[in-house]
């Protein structure tokens, strides 16, 4: 029988005798699919030659890309400024294509950021399955890619394309007709009322870009995405015309979000959101506008006196 020293000794060298680059791919398999997404490429998948090809055997590892919480947890300010650059977006664009290669067309989620027409044009064309997809804050996505999207993930579920200023119309056209089962939509722009919040970090020239087409977007998404269940639009430039299309072609919504609507009324909103008979949550547009975001050659001189300007939505 061993003694108490001599069984502490022993056990380091069993431990150390174990060659964990032997263990099975599927043992692997299963032992990375509880990994975190950065864990998981730049531990794991870095680790070895067997490890990588064990990861690479799964394609089912890589169905889902999500960016979001390293977004979210970063500290606005410089940090954030870097993402505009194109150094930031050719490395958003190696994730995306490496992402859509080793999932083998398992893809279903995508999250990410300041990605470029040909990586999300590789993806979409590499994901049949995708369900989920947000490229919010991507300024050189364009109608090219999205088109793609449309053509080839017929099973989207979510699209999130907020701040992408050069995405139009045209393309939530193509995605509801092609996309019959889209069921969130979120179409935000940047605060183009205070712009403030975004100085130092969005380039002013994209700032000034905002879109203005805001109604002719809100009739595209009533007439071709009829089964929308959520619906994003804060900031949107649209105005009544617009917002009276929603209830008539999207009926089954159940979240609608119009936080900083400037050109809207309170007593407008209330009307459209009385046809919605499922609305469950309305967001308004609930906060206080500066005089100077209006141009005074639009809405007369100040002392007019107008439902705009009476109701709790607006107070000037």
């Amino acid at each position: 029988m061993a003694t108490g020293d001599e069984a502490e000794t022993a056990a380091p060298a069993s431990e150390e005798a174990r060659d964990w680059s032997d263990m099975t791919p599927v043992c692997l398999a299963e032992a990375f699919s509880r990994l975190a997404l950065e864990d998981l490429w730049r531990g794991a998948m870095a680790c070895c030659r067997s490890w990588r090809d064990a990861a690479r055997s799964r394609p089912g590892l890589f169905a889902v890309l999500n960016l979001e919480p390293g977004f979210a947890e970063s500290t606005p300010g410089a940090e954030a400024a870097a993402w505009w650059t194109p150094a930031f977006q050719r490395r958003a664009d190696a994730m995306l294509r490496s992402a859509a290669t080793l999932a083998a067309g398992e893809l279903c989620e995508i999250r990410v950021r300041h990605c470029s027409d040909d990586a999300l044009e590789f993806a979409a064309e590499r994901s049949l399955k995708l369900s989920i997809l947000s490229i919010k804050t991507s300024p050189a996505i364009t109608d090219r890619s999205m088109l793609t999207v449309g053509a080839c993930c017929p099973m989207l579920t979510e699209l999130d394309i907020s701040n992408c200023y050069d995405v139009s119309y045209k393309s939530l056209e193509v995605i509801g007709q092609s996309c019959q089962n889209l069921r969130v939509l979120k179409r935000n722009i940047f605060n183009w009322i205070d712009p403030s919040e975004h100085v130092g970090i969005v380039p002013e020239d994209y700032l000034r870009e905002c879109p203005e087409d805001g109604d002719r977007e809100a009739i595209t998404i009533s007439k071709f995405m009829p089964k929308l269940k959520h619906l994003e639009l804060r900031f949107s430039k649209l105005t009544a015309v617009g917002l009276n299309s929603i209830p008539e072609g999207c009926k089954d919504l159940e979240v609608l979000d119009l936080f900083g609507c400037a050109n809207l009324t309170s007593r407008g909103i209330d009307q459209a959101a009385a046809n919605l008979k499922n609305l469950v949550t309305l967001v308004k547009p609930n906060f206080y506008i500066p005089r100077s975001s209006f141009h005074m050659g639009r809405y007369g001189h100040w002392q007019l006196y107008d439902e705009r300007f009476q109701t709790n939505v607006f107070q000037i």
